[in-house]
Order: structure tokens, then C-alpha cells, then sequence
């Protein structure tokens, strides 16, 4: 039962921010005639949703994916599997591929997401780092507001710097999402110093939130996960790498072997489900947006502090709540939990979660395992206590899940409300 104070607060802050809905309509729309467009192009067909058996060569569905995400990125050719695990999987591949003994890997936005440490060698990683093969590794973090600092990178960057790195979401960083426009200047702004540097975008949680993409202003490599915005909530496994098509042939010759790279690999029979949740993924795109919205509008006015503000522009659906306390994180959690379709009775704990370094409470009662662009949230245990809330398939399952949190938060007694 939702106390009538808690109602009272969700319906006040809606009404403060959905002026702002209009326009997310409108990047959805603008997304959504990019997606119809490169599947027409390339003629996609029924034909197109069979599989083969064995080594997999001539998929002619497997090949279309792959077209129509090059065409929708705007690049020259593409990897989009269902044996690439997750966004780390895809990062850790594009990584591997290109990057060679002696090149040197800087990344522009700080510290990498927790689960790279030990692909980069950050953390102990049984030899099997980029470090441990001999690429060395160096970074500058934002500005204080943000911004790319412009100045130490220029600085930063030497001879073998054979890559600048940029992750466009804040991941478990307290900063905001990075911005087409940023990505487009910083860009600029390497090229006139580095032209042959290659630069690469983790473009996780950002697919989709403007009408343009990294690759549209640059970016020569980009890679994210299909069970976070691309896949739409359909995509039951997968990730997608795009690029030059130069890189995309090492990436694919790390992801098989050399001498077969794109050419072999199942798909499993995932093709409709993958081009089908790209082709709902500008609309839930648009709705998990507008629920990340409502969530800042409804936790700034019961006086926390979030990130971004409900009024920012953003980059990317995720939606960080400073709680200040354990009690408080796992509270929301379990609320966001119960207003799950699937597994609402499971209560969720923090845990030793591989590839992280603090106990990690995950609440995702998802129809995909691990969905980020269904309804879900997530934490470390860790000073300050920083809560990320994204996804909804729909704008009111992401609303019912602001409404449930803050109810189990305030049933505990652990907010006030008026």
C-alpha cells in the first residue's frame, strides 16, 4: 500500500518536470526514423530471423545486424553478438584487439568503470592485464563542473599514445553523463595535436539519449551492451563493438582467432529479438529518461543531493541519489525490487559481486537477467552512499518505481516527507 503522503510527493514532482518530456519525445522520434531507416536500407527480411548450425559462415541475418548497427552509428562496419557477455566483455574485447605491447592507453574522462581495473591492470588481475602484456596506462579526470580539462590532456598526450579512452557515462563516478557536443570538441581538440590517435567510447546507458552519437562526431571505436539501451528489453544477451572497419578486424580476430574473425559465430536464433528490441529501443530509451528525470525531481525535493539535477541535460539514463547511509541504499533497493514484475518477493542484499571491489546490492526483478534498461537499481557499499536508479521498459513502471522506493524508504521511518 502507497502511503497518500508518498503519492502526494511523486504527483507534485511530476508535475514540476514534465514540461521537460516533450523534448526527450522528440530525440525519440528523431532516433526512431534513424532505426527504420538503415533496416529498410538494408532490406531486412524474414528471412533474416533464421539461424545456422556449426561454424555459423554466410548468417545472413548475423550480417545484417551487423549492417544495420554500422549504418545507424554511422561507421564502417560493426560486431553486434549474443556470445559477447556484457558491456565489460565488449570494452575488454575493443581494448585487446587494438591495443598492443608498448602503446600507451589514456583516458580522458578519470578512473574507468570498477569492472575494467582488472582488464587495465589497475587491480591484481592473474597476468592477464593490458599492463601485464606491456601497454602502459595513463589518465586525466574532469574538471570539477564536468568539462574535459582540455589542457593536461593536450599535455598528456605523447608518441605512443596509441588511444584516448572516454566513458561517456559517470559509471560510479559523482559527475555528470559526457555530452555529444564535449565528446565532439575534445575530439577536435586531440586531433590537432594526435591525428593518428585512436579514440574510443564506452557508450554504455548512452545509446540513444541525443540524435547524435560518438562515431557521428569521431569516435573511431565504440562499444556498449545489448541488455542496456540498444536491446530495448528484448535483447536476451549480447554487445555490440562499431567502428573502422581496420579496428573492427582486430577486435573481430581477439573476439575468434586471426584468419577467421566476423566470419564465423552463432547467433543462436537471437536475431529477431535483437533487431526488434533496437527497433523499440529509441521509445524505452525515452521513458527510462523521463523516470531518471522524476527520480531527481523526487529526491531533490526531500533535500538529497542528485546527480544529475532534474533540470541537467543528460547523457545517459542513470540517475545518482546521495542517501548518506547503508540502511538507506539497501532500503531503496528492496522497494525498487518489490516493484518488479518478476522476482517482486525477492529481497535484495549487498554482495561480493565479481569484478568490484565493495559489496554491491543489485535490485533488477528483470524479464532479461542483469537488464540495466528494465527497471533496476544499484549500489556499492561505500561511503557516501550513492544510489543509481535507471531503466523502466515504460515511463509508469519507472514512475511505480520512484513511488515504491520512497514508500520502503519512508515505512522505515528513514525519510520524512512534509
Amino acid at each position: 500500500m502507497i502511503k497518500p503522503e508518498v503519492r502526494s510527493l511523486i504527483g507534485e514532482a511530476e508535475k514540476s518536470v514534465v514540461s521537460q518530456f516533450e523534448a526527450i519525445d522528440s530525440i525519440a522520434e528523431i532516433n526512431q526514423l534513424k532505426v527504420l531507416k538503415a533496416m529498410q536500407e538494408h532490406k531486412l527480411s524474414d528471412i533474416h530471423f533464421n539461424w545456422h548450425t556449426g561454424y555459423g559462415y554466410d548468417d545472413v541475418g548475423r550480417e545484417t545486424v551487423e549492417k544495420i548497427y554500422s549504418t545507424i552509428f554511422q561507421t564502417e562496419d560493426a560486431i553486434v553478438r549474443p556470445i559477447i557477455v556484457s558491456g565489460t566483455h565488449a570494452l575488454s574485447l575493443a581494448l585487446q584487439g587494438v591495443l598492443r605491447p608498448g602503446d600507451r592507453m589514456l583516458a580522458i574522462t578519470g578512473k574507468p568503470y570498477d569492472t575494467l581495473e582488472k582488464v587495465i591492470g589497475l587491480s591484481p588481475s592473474e597476468g592477464l592485464s593490458l599492463m601485464d602484456i606491456g601497454v602502459t596506462y595513463d589518465e586525466v579526470s574532469l574538471k570539477a563542473d564536468g568539462a574535459f580539462d582540455t589542457e593536461k590532456i593536450i599535455k598528456a598526450l605523447t608518441p605512443n599514445t596509441k588511444m584516448v579512452y572516454i566513458q561517456r557515462s559517470a559509471g560510479y563516478a559523482w559527475r555528470k553523463s559526457v555530452t555529444i557536443k564535449d565528446i565532439e570538441t575534445v575530439i577536435r581538440d586531440v586531433r590537432t595535436v594526435a591525428p593518428s590517435t585512436i579514440v574510443m567510447v564506452d557508450n554504455c546507458y548512452g545509446e540513444f539519449l541525443e540524435p547524435l552519437e560518438p562515431t557521428d562526431v569521431g569516435a573511431d571505436l565504440m562499444a556498449g551492451s545489448l541488455i542496456k539501451n540498444p536491446g530495448g528489453g528484448l535483447a536476451l544477451s549480447g554487445g555490440y563493438i562499431v567502428g573502422k572497419s581496420n579496428l573492427i578486424d582486430q577486435v573481430a580476430a581477439r573476439m575468434t582467432t586471426p584468419g577467421i574473425g566476423k566470419e564465423c559465430g552463432l547467433t543462436f536464433g537471437q536475431t529477431r529479438p535483437i533487431l526488434q528490441g533496437l527497433f523499440m529501443a529509441p521509445t524505452v530509451v525515452a521513458g527510462a529518461i523521463k523516470g531518471a528525470i522524476l527520480c531527481a525531481a523526487v529526491f531533490s525535493r526531500l533535500g538529497y543531493s542528485v546527480n544529475p539535477n532534474p533540470t541537467d541535460s543528460r547523457s545517459d539514463i542513470i540517475q545518482a541519489i546521495e542517501l548518506g547511509n547503508a540502511e538507506s541504499v539497501i532500503a531503496f533497493c528492496k522497494g525498487i525490487q518489490a516493484a518488479s514484475p518478476v522476482d517482486s518477493f525477492v529481497s535484495p542484499e549487498p554482495w561480493a559481486m565479481p569484478g568490484y571491489q565493495d559489496d554491491v546490492i543489485m535490485a533488477a526483478g528483470a524479464f532479461v537477467q542483469g537488464s540495466s534498461i528494465e527497471l533496476s537499481a544499484d549500489a556499492p557499499i561505500r561511503p557516501p552512499y550513492i544510489v543509481y536508479f535507471q531503466g523502466g521498459l515504460t515511463y509508469a513502471h519507472a514512475k511505480f518505481g520512484v513511488t515504491k522506493a520512497v514508500n520502503t524508504l519512508y515505512e522505515q521511518q528513514l525519510i520524512a516527507i512534509g
